[in-house]
């Protein structure tokens, strides 16, 4: 049985055993599962509700009319009664339910609806994936000329996970890091058509989502839309007002963020930014601006350098064409490392510094020092993390003792990051940095759970760095084990198997939208560590091997094809 299949039965049980609204002393209520719904898209628009239809036929009707395109749901209003037909909003946010809900008939005519809570998308498109709760809501009804209809609908819309997924696609807004440097993704859920680009622009001009904007810069703040956003021979014409007094470094932001967001769409191929109806002039940036404009913004851009390691034996190792220890003593096994990590130099992608874990006198110790040189301790603990870098900033972070972050940058002291809140999720047995630097994604332990939680690193110029407004991701995961970041939006996450005692890889969005199991092929042995990066190939330690995903094949294969595994363990990539 599915997991939605479990979580319908156990819904249903409870409504037979308990449900205040089902009397205990009723006679039998009908429970009607909804019939399968197709895998590909059919027909264009919902039905009109059917003469006679019964209560749950026109309560699962108005469930089907969501999955419509047309302003206003005029269908699903078809299935309401006089009054809330004109009170009814239909743009109040969308509540997703799997597919396998159920419907239950009571004495006094009313009809629960229950199903799995798949997530929640806001106003404003954003997504928040469900807590594993179940969905469950008593509609009324009333007749109405003869007919059934629904006398007190929720607001917004109630869809189906099938329905949503065929209608809306994921498109990123995008916004700044701190530094400047790197573009941030911010997704959100839109309705397929014509309208994305000006509704994209809109989404950007209204900023950020919540949880996000502490940690991001958006340089279209207070700025307008002088007129329609237009389109036309595969480009976008945006005019904006309120900016003609913005330095060339905030102009150079606004444009690297229109572009970058529309420019994800198949049908934009350039952009074209006016103030005030005439075209912006930047040094160095054309009239018709692309993605290739500010591709050096690209937090999905590996440095050249930056090739897989891993540890075998306390010793940094590469994983190169042919695997060899990394230079310097720390390739040696000098230090006896149980985790490393290494960071890059944002501009010419040269490996620099480098962090290392180790194990002295019952004591965890965090070494430091340049890549390839002679490390030192700066860091006594009783437990500590596998390290993580900050991009752009050559700047590591870990957790010590559980609970406390620290950062620790090129030839400085070890200093603490404000997350008071974190204490308050569990213990945090991993913590990984985005390629972007703005979130991070945290495995803590809690009771008999290991969860995954996302929070937003926060930057002032002259305060203490901060990590907050944590949001559970992956709440069906209820054993994590480890966490990388295959892109800035997206996750590779290994955790228990419920049925078995084993370790399996995902993959999620930052948000927790599209939880996907990544195939097992080739692995010799369940996996125990996982590393990623963007561009990069996923690494996973496997019975003290390392082994490479591959795409083209859809399975993991050893570091050298055709070749024994090679031994090794924590694998991670330069950031």
């Amino acid at each position: 049985m599915t997991r939605r299949g479990v979580v319908l039965a156990t819904v249903l049980l409870a409504l037979l055993g308990g449900c205040s609204t089902v009397p205990t002393s009723s006679a039998p209520v009908q429970i009607t599962q909804a019939p399968p719904r197709a895998d590909t898209p059919v027909g264009i628009e919902p039905l009109s509700p059917e003469p006679d239809a019964t209560p749950e036929e026109i309560v699962r009707g108005f469930l089907d009319a969501a999955a419509s395109t047309v302003r206003g749901h005029p269908v699903a209003r078809e299935h309401l009664a006089p009054e809330p037909q004109g009170s009814w909003s239909d743009d109040a946010g969308i509540t997703l339910l799997g597919p396998d809900y159920a419907t239950v008939t009571t004495d006094a005519g009313t009809v629960v609806v229950t199903g799995e809570l798949v997530g929640t998308i806001d106003q404003r498109g954003g997504f928040t994936v469900g807590g594993q709760e179940v969905y469950s809501r008593e509609f009324r009804l009333e007749r109405v000329d003869g007919e059934w209809r629904i006398s007190d609908p929720p607001d917004g819309l109630l869809m189906l996970e099938p329905d949503f997924e065929r209608l809306y696609e994921r498109r990123d807004l995008y916004f700044l890091d701190p530094t400047g440097q790197r573009v941030v993704p911010d997704p959100r859920y839109l309705i397929t058509g014509e309208a994305q680009p000006t509704v994209l622009v809109e989404r950007l001009l209204e900023g950020p989502s919540a949880v996000l904007a502490a940690g991001v810069v958006n340089e279209l703040q207070g700025a307008a839309l002088g007129s329609t956003v237009t389109v036309s021979a595969q480009a976008v014409t945006v005019d904006l007002s309120g900016v003609a007094d913005a330095p060339p470094t905030r102009l150079a932001g606004i444009s690297a963020q229109l572009v970058w967001t529309l420019g994800q769409l198949s049908s934009v191929r350039s952009v074209e930014v006016l103030v005030d109806g005439d075209p912006l002039r930047l040094d160095g940036v054309p009239v018709m601006q692309t993605v290739d404009t500010w591709a050096t913004l690209d937090p999905k851009t590996a440095p050249v350098d930056a090739v897989g390691h891993f540890l075998v034996d306390g010793a940094v190792w590469t994983a190169t064409d042919v695997p060899a220890p990394a230079p310097g003593p720390a390739g040696t096994g000098a230090y006896g490392l149980s985790s490393a990590a290494v960071a890059t130099d944002p501009r010419t992608g040269e490996l620099t510094q480098m962090v290392g874990v180790t194990q002295r006198d019952g004591q965890a110790v965090l070494l430091t020092g340049s890549y390839g040189r002679d490390l030192t301790p700066v860091l006594p603990s009783g437990s500590l993390t596998v390290p993580t870098v900050a991009p752009a900033r050559q700047e590591f972070w870990l957790v010590r003792d559980g609970s406390t972050v620290v950062r620790v940058t090129a030839g400085g002291p070890p200093q603490a990051v404000n997350a008071v809140t974190l204490p308050g999720l569990g213990r945090a047995t991993a913590l990984q940095l985005s390629p972007d630097g703005v979130r991070a994604a945290v495995v803590v332990e809690g009771g008999q759970r290991q969860s995954l939680y996302v929070g937003t690193v926060v930057r002032s110029a002259d305060g203490p760095v901060a990590l907050r407004d944590w949001r559970e991701v992956a709440p069906a995961l209820g054993q994590v084990v480890d966490v990388a970041w295959r892109t800035s939006g997206s996750l590779l996450v290994l955790a228990g198997d419920a049925g078995e005692d084993r370790s399996l890889p995902y993959t999620v969005g930052v948000d927790g939208w599209d939880l996907s199991p990544v195939p097992t092929a080739g692995l010799p042995s369940q996996a125990t560590e996982v590393a990623a990066a963007p561009g990069r190939p996923p690494l996973v330690s496997a019975g003290g091997t390392i082994w490479e995903w591959q795409v083209a094949g859809g399975t993991w294969v050893t570091l050298v094809r055709g070749a024994q595994p090679q031994p090794g363990t924590e694998p991670f990539y330069p950031g």
